[in-house]
């Protein structure tokens, strides 16, 4: 595939407002949020494809203690997702990208764990040390939280 563009991943939450940096704003959760319309959130596309699956997102429960099982268990899920990162990345290749996300948790949730994947591939661990190749990411992405 295409090498994505040296463009950066910026990370908000749905309920703050939209910024012009915040460029394409793509949802990444797999449940709408609560409360806020498609108009008000502002968004470019949902990629529900990305989202944790039904099971893991349950048994995370956005708790931080199953935050490096979460991420590695994820990360499996996206390693087999070719079709969901190639959408990922055909918006990366044309400018910013702000993934969003409804969980309170501004630390641990799916869409931190996906800006990771994509820019660093397989890690692990709160030290964040690498457990598979980096290539796994989209390479050339930049990340700012």
């Amino acid at each position: 595939m295409a090498r994505a563009s040296r463009h950066p991943i910026h990370l908000k939450r749905v309920y703050e407002p939209a910024a012009p940096l915040d460029g394409q704003r793509l949802l990444v959760d797999g449940v709408w949020p609560r409360g806020i319309t498609k108009a008000e959130m502002e968004i470019d596309a949902w990629l529900r494809v990305l989202a944790p699956s039904t099971g893991l997102r349950k048994w995370f429960g956005h708790d931080p203690l199953r935050w490096d099982d979460f991420r590695a268990r994820y990360f499996e899920e996206l390693a087999a997702n070719v079709d969901g990162l190639a959408q990922l990345r055909a918006y990366l290749e044309r400018g910013p990208v702000t993934l969003l996300y409804g969980a309170r948790d501004e630390e641990h949730n799916n869409a931190v764990a996906l800006r990771d994947f994509v820019l660093h591939g397989h890690r692990t661990g709160a030290a964040g040390r690498h457990a598979g190749s980096p290539r796994a990411g989209l390479p050339g992405a930049r990340g700012h939280a």
